[in-house]
């Protein structure tokens, strides 16, 4: 049967519990042995000094007439001492004076060793000497005194004490129990909270956030984690949502335009040219859905890290002159002048860069009126090797500057009339950027716009 697990409040209750009756019950151990000490240094001085006192008698029987008289002498010494028991005997055991002899069975019959003896007789505690002795008389007669002393009266109290102390260290740690429970269910509430408006999460709730006014500052940090986790699902929720819509904005465009021209070619019958025609427009906005598919696909691998990580060395320079070359005769078509200069060598991928570059030259291409200039400047600084595409026309709005890498996304009324494209470059360009371990940002004012690549150094092998 698997176990039923405590709740995080249950466990430090019981611990708290536990840890408090462990130091109750460590403190009370050493009180009692402290008291148990002190009582036994006050029953051993007693019995010592009755049995100093009975030897200081015994010295002066020094006559058979004081030794008729030693019995008469220790009734009056001992008749007030009423947990006093003693025995003297001879040599033969024979008995010469008893004063309660039966509580000294134990010791007289060598069940217990003396001297510090102790024993038991119904129910009651005592402890024992022995000293031996040599009565004075004329023909000296060796003695043995027995001396007992009943501590009933000290082990009850022990006892006494050792039942309040485990009555207190139980009840004790029951309050403690109930009072950690409350500490720690007080001081676990932000994680209730926590609890409860995750439960309240959903696609259409993400703008639940904790309070962070009343939270305790060792869950400061979590609710902060919390939060910020909650501000970055709404924020990917939405571009996802966006995302969503533009794909299906992108892509009814073309759909419809095949529907539309398939639909009309087969309303009445038409010459193999016609067909011919109609194809050939079909093809072009099925090569625009693939180039649209395929962008989508290498940003779903650049979002994964499943983009290739050769670790090439790439001429920069070369690969911007050889896109020069390419673009050249575009360039020339819209009477626009495109200039590079710089050099540096990075590592990376060669062919990634290139369409990382020619996105960028793409782009300006679009947005660059006729009798316009394109400049290509590579830089290398202290931190790191910079490439920038300029080029001069409408400038974009402040507002819209942060958002040119979303995908799908135009600076609409400004760029996007004088061009076509889903909105995929720069996001592919930013993604390729990200995969060598570069940032790209992008600048526009006064009818000129940048956008900066920063690569790192290529790190010695």
């Amino acid at each position: 049967m698997k176990p039923f697990p405590l709740s995080l409040t249950s466990r430090l209750a019981v611990l708290f519990a536990l840890l408090v009756a462990g130091l109750l019950l460590l403190l009370g151990l050493w009180l009692e042995q402290l008291i148990r000490g002190h009582f036994d240094e006050i029953d051993y001085a007693e019995l010592n000094a009755k049995l100093t006192m009975i030897d200081n008698l015994l010295v002066r029987i020094d006559s058979p007439e004081a030794l008729q008289a030693l019995p008469r002498q220790l009734d009056d010494i001992l008749a007030s001492h009423a947990t006093i028991s003693v025995a003297i005997r001879d040599e033969r055991e024979q008995i010469l004076y008893a004063y309660r002899p039966e509580l000294l069975q134990p010791m007289k019959q060598h069940e217990v060793t003396s001297p510090s003896a102790r024993w038991s007789v119904n129910g009651r505690e005592f402890i024992g000497n022995e000293a031996l002795q040599r009565l004075p008389l004329p023909e000296p007669l060796p003695v043995q005194v027995l001396l007992g002393l009943d501590i009933s009266h000290h082990v009850h109290f022990l006892d006494d004490i050792r039942r309040y102390l485990w009555t207190g260290i139980a009840m004790a740690a029951f309050l403690t129990a109930l009072l950690g429970w409350w500490l720690a269910s007080k001081g676990l509430a932000p994680l209730k909270r926590i609890t409860a408006t995750a439960r309240r999460l959903s696609a259409q709730r993400l703008g639940e956030r904790l309070d962070e006014r009343d939270t305790p500052p060792e869950m400061l940090e979590l609710v902060h984690a919390f939060n910020g986790m909650l501000n970055r699902l709404e924020a990917d929720f939405q571009r996802l949502s966006e995302f969503s819509a533009d794909i299906a904005h992108e892509l009814r465009t073309p759909v419809s335009n095949l529907l539309t021209e398939t639909q009309v070619a087969l309303s009445r019958p038409r010459s193999s040219v016609e067909y011919q025609d109609v194809l050939h427009s079909n093809l072009e906005e099925l090569e625009r859905l693939a180039r649209m598919i395929a962008d989508m696909l290498f940003l779903a691998k650049a979002d994964h890290g499943l983009l290739p990580n050769p670790a090439e060395p790439v001429h920069l320079d070369q690969e911007v002159a050889a896109l020069l070359e390419f673009y050249d005769a575009l360039a020339e078509e819209r009477q626009v002048m495109i200039q590079a200069n710089g050099t540096a060598t990075i590592t990376g991928d060669r062919l990634m860069l290139r369409r990382a570059v020619a996105n960028l030259l793409s782009n300006a291409l679009r947005h660059t009126p006729p009798g316009g200039h394109i400049a290509v400047v590579i830089e290398p600084h202290i931190d790191d090797i910079r490439l920038s595409v300029q080029n001069n026309g409408d400038a974009i709005p402040p507002e819209q500057l942060a958002r040119l890498f979303e995908r799908f996304h135009r600076a609409d009324n400004i760029r996007s009339h004088r061009g076509e494209g889903a909105g995929l470059g720069l996001a592919i360009t930013r993604s390729i950027v990200k995969a060598h371990g570069g940032n790209i940002d992008a600048a526009s004012e006064g009818g000129v716009t940048t956008f900066t690549i920063y690569l790192p150094y290529p790190q010695p092998s």
